[in-house]
């Protein structure tokens, strides 16, 4: 008898529509994203993408079925569920005037770790991401590159099991880019799910090994990278993307 591979991500028949928009986001939408995964979603702006993204981790709720991280209910100010899961948004995430020692005390306190452990993933994570030098000099005197670090440092202080990445390197130099996929790649072989989303769509053929398609709310691929572009006789992510939902531009609203 096969044993199945447990379940990061659970979400079961969602639907989901914005108050005061006629317009649905989701009906019945199904996805399950195996524990350990790489895997990347993806599709043209106002898909869906982060609107699935906030409802896995919980900054809106479903109007009907299910989502669980890890066995557990996604909901609304679910404390549980929230230390599962660590969220690396677009938008820098901190307190600009304050150092990155500063932030890392700040939201690791928020995230329920103590003073000692706070210290410890700190000096960790400065050494790692290259920031120890800078480790006490205000934020907002950062490049933008050294400010995703700090985001992803936020992010991830308190191990989370799965990681949630909106893209993640955006504005980045090739150097922090190689910096922060080789960490990510690091946290994977120790057992941490990546849910990533990005537009460099070059840079998610290394870092994902699933991928998922979506556009006007649906799933419409999903499957491995390799046997997808088999399957759609494509060279590349890019050029797969561009071929199931088409070369016009799209509109975020």
């Amino acid at each position: 008898m096969a044993v199945s591979t447990p379940l990061a991500i659970d979400i079961e028949n969602i639907g989901f529509k914005y108050p005061g928009n006629s317009v649905v986001s989701f009906s019945k939408l199904n996805l399950q994203i195996a524990k350990g995964e790489r895997f990347g979603l993806f599709g043209p702006n106002g898909a869906g993408k982060t609107t699935l993204i906030s409802l896995m981790t919980g900054l809106l709720s479903v109007d009907e079925g299910h989502i669980k991280l890890l066995g557990q209910e996604v909901g609304k100010h679910n404390n549980a569920v929230n230390k599962l899961f660590g969220f690396v948004p677009q938008d820098f995430s901190f307190y600009q005037e304050l150092s990155p020692v500063e932030n890392l005390q700040f939201f690791g306190a928020w995230s329920g770790l103590d003073k000692q452990t706070i210290k410890q993933r700190s000096d960790e994570l400065l050494d790692i991401l290259g920031l120890d030098e800078v480790r006490n000099k205000p934020v907002d005197k950062f490049s933008g590159g050294m400010k995703r670090r700090v985001n992803l440092a936020i992010g991830v202080i308190h191990k989370p099991e799965i990681i949630f990445l909106d893209e993640p390197t955006v504005g980045v130099d090739v150097q922090t880019r190689h910096a922060i996929i080789a960490y990510l790649l690091e946290l994977n072989k120790g057992g941490t799910t990546l849910i990533y989303t990005s537009h460099q769509l070059s840079e998610a053929e290394d870092l994902c090994k699933q991928v998922a398609l979506i556009d006007n709310g649906k799933i419409i691929a999903q499957d491995s990278l390799d046997k997808l572009m088999a399957d759609h006789k494509q060279e590349s992510l890019e050029q797969m993307f561009l071929n199931l939902t088409g070369k016009d531009i799209r509109n975020d609203v």
